[in-house]
């Protein structure tokens, strides 16, 4: 098959049948299409040329770029033209898949930044509550941080998914749901804005089932609710880097330090598996060491 027509393919596939995000589609499609520019000039324009000599050779001409990428990008490219030489495999379009033996790069474990409790608190009261956008970004703030949401997950919230008291119906990758509690801050900052606040950001724009709308109604972007994010970050004076998942990591951290079990921290984050929620105990383990040296009398 064309390369262009196998790509479209399996672009329509993980849209349609694997309900990937607009974020995951488009980075697919950024990697992919420059696999794509390389083979063509390599002179390879149809699935059936490509070897596994071809993608090894792809492989190493990416990693001796200069700069040289770093691991993780390096990893997801691979990842990519992985996945889609296996979907032309599993679909019968090719015989063999070439990326069989391809063995992902080691990338470095990196624990994830969490704040402390007295920077989240900061974080939390950045926003004005006398600024009706300031009471729209107190409640987004204040549900991240109590439920552990993606921001991808807390923008596309609709008003009905608070419709089940004090939990909350979040809808993670692949379209997967899962129910997490919210707590008393985060309902009272939501039910503030819903009451105070929205219905008048609603007035200006077409209507809309999304929870947080922008200053003229339309529905919050993820770029937007960055925004919020780094802002209240810059007022609360946070010196530290602060990412769109940083409420996120906060939570787990917060949650395991307080004595939560590991499986119960993987549920509320949506994870499939423990081991990605595992690498928050890292971070705990600091905790530990420090209750230890302070209580055991032999520790120093």
């Amino acid at each position: 098959m064309q390369l262009d027509r196998a790509l479209n393919a399996y672009l329509r596939h993980v849209t349609i049948e694997r309900g990937l995000s607009e974020h995951s589609i488009a980075a697919y499609r950024r990697d992919l299409n420059g696999y794509l520019d390389w083979l063509a000039e390599q002179e390879v324009s149809e699935t059936g040329e490509i070897t596994p000599a071809v993608v090894a050779a792809f492989i190493a001409d990416r990693s001796a770029a200069d700069p040289p990428p770093a691991a993780t990008s390096l990893a997801r490219l691979q990842s990519s033209v992985r996945g889609w030489h296996r979907f032309l495999a599993r679909e019968g379009i090719e015989q063999d898949d070439p990326t069989g033996r391809l063995r992902p790069p080691k990338t470095p474990r990196r624990l994830p930044k969490a704040l402390t409790i007295e920077q989240v608190e900061r974080l939390l009261g950045a926003p004005s509550p006398e600024d009706p956008l300031g009471i729209r970004d107190r409640a987004l703030l204040e549900l991240l941080y109590a439920t552990g949401a993606r921001v991808s997950e807390a923008v596309s919230l609709d008003v009905d998914d608070l419709a089940y008291g004090d939990v909350l119906r979040l809808r993670g990758k692949g379209d997967k749901e899962r129910i997490v509690p919210v707590g008393s801050y985060a309902r009272a900052a939501v039910d503030a804005y819903l009451t105070r606040v929205r219905p008048q950001l609603a007035a200006k724009g077409r209507a809309t089932a999304r929870l947080f709308l922008g200053a003229r109604g339309a529905p919050l972007s993820r770029q937007s609710a960055w925004l919020v994010i780094r802002a209240a970050a810059e007022h609360a004076e946070i010196t530290s880097e602060v990412s769109p998942h940083t409420l996120r990591h906060s939570f787990a951290t917060h949650l395991l330090q307080g004595g939560a079990d590991v499986r119960v921290v993987q549920e509320l984050l949506g994870h499939a598996s423990v081991a990605t929620t595992q690498i928050y105990t890292h971070v705990s383990v600091d905790t530990l060491r420090d209750i230890y040296i302070t209580s055991h009398p032999r520790a120093r």
